[in-house]
């Protein structure tokens, strides 16, 4: 089948809704041998440029997308959906019309063809737009993207602010001029949690940390990173907030030494009738896993806990994130979901 060459460099590439921390970084790998210029775009999504590569493998971008999207398959045994254009966005939009579970998309780099592309989508497809601003401009008679190129700049300006409109107007005509900037996965790894009801520092309190704990252990050692320091944020009734950081005593991700430390950090906020309403607990300076030493421990207790966090973390790898966990954890009633 005869394809159209296409001038697009940028890939961007979204992977399955069910992929582990560690699947994502295995597809980064991946992406890698393809171009040195990867942008994470966490938790899962990466941005390709591959101007380069092209020359390099002697293949255009459609081409270098179903390559990549062949070996993520047979090699990772998973699929994933890329979107190939010129800029970030217009990438990132052909990406997002791909249904699941994978396949590739590619609007070639000339005007005529990303308005065609561009034109008959909905507004709230428009990316970098949110569902606020589709509302307000769906309530002016602008349903399509099409439809916001036909109306001028100042139109938008006026109805989403004058930074929010003029990116919109750009936006929708394919243009955005940020680069492909090449981006590891972020040097600090955050999980959170709120309270249906106002918690003082009791055991619901410790079973949430706990849980806080247990999640980001178990994140930290799929992106096979470690972390050198902890903070905690607790947030109280009334709006106002503590946050204090600790340094380990060496790198980990295991939840042992987690725990030990943001116990510590919640000791120290020295919390008597304070009532809390959510926490974040967030690792820091974080260094890759393979660049840390583990030291031969002589306590059997520790030993025999790394073993058993070894087998947890394989069985909810296989049967779904918090499968098994700590017992106390058991004690949280309905929280909220995490958040970045």
């Amino acid at each position: 089948m005869n394809r159209p060459r296409s001038t697009a460099g940028v890939l961007h590439v979204r992977c399955a809704p069910t992929l582990t921390p560690e699947g994502y970084r295995e597809v980064l790998d991946l992406l890698r041998e393809f171009s040195p210029v990867v942008q994470a775009l966490p938790p899962r999504a990466a941005l390709v440029q591959v101007r380069g590569a092209q020359r390099y493998f002697g293949a255009d971008p459609a081409r270098i997308a179903e390559v990549v999207r062949l070996r993520a398959v047979a090699r990772l045994g998973t699929d994933v959906r890329i979107g190939v254009a010129g800029t970030w966005a217009v990438a990132a939009m052909a990406s997002a019309r791909i249904p699941g579970p994978g396949g590739t998309l590619t609007v070639p780099d000339d005007p005529a063809a990303v308005a065609g592309f561009l034109a008959p989508l909905p507004v709230d497809a428009l990316h970098g737009l949110g569902s606020r601003q589709a509302e307000a401009l769906r309530g002016y008679g602008l349903h399509t993207v099409g439809a916001l190129t036909r109306v001028p700049p100042g139109v938008l300006e006026r109805i989403l602010g004058k930074r929010s409109g003029r990116l919109v107007a750009d936006r929708a005509r394919g243009i955005d001029p940020r680069p492909v900037t090449p981006r590891d996965l972020p040097p600090s790894a955050a999980v959170r949690t709120g309270f249906t009801r106002q918690e003082l520092d009791g055991p619901h309190a410790r079973a949430a940390l706990l849980a806080l704990v247990v999640r980001l252990g178990a994140a930290l050692r799929g992106r096979r990173q470690a972390a050198r320091s902890l903070s905690l944020t607790l947030q109280f009734a009334g709006g106002t907030r503590w946050e204090k950081s600790r340094r380990l005593p060496e790198p980990s991700a295991h939840d042992e030494d987690l725990r030990t430390l943001a116990y510590r950090l919640m000791d120290a906020a020295g919390l008597q009738r304070a009532r809390l309403t959510g926490m974040v607990l967030r690792a820091e300076d974080l260094t890759t896993a393979a660049g840390t030493t583990r030291q031969l421990s002589l306590d059997p207790t520790r030993e025999s806990r790394l073993t058993a966090e070894a087998a947890i973390d394989r069985a909810n790898a296989r049967f779904g994130p918090g499968t098994v966990r700590p017992a106390a954890t058991f004690l949280l009633g309905a929280a909220s979901p995490p958040g970045r």
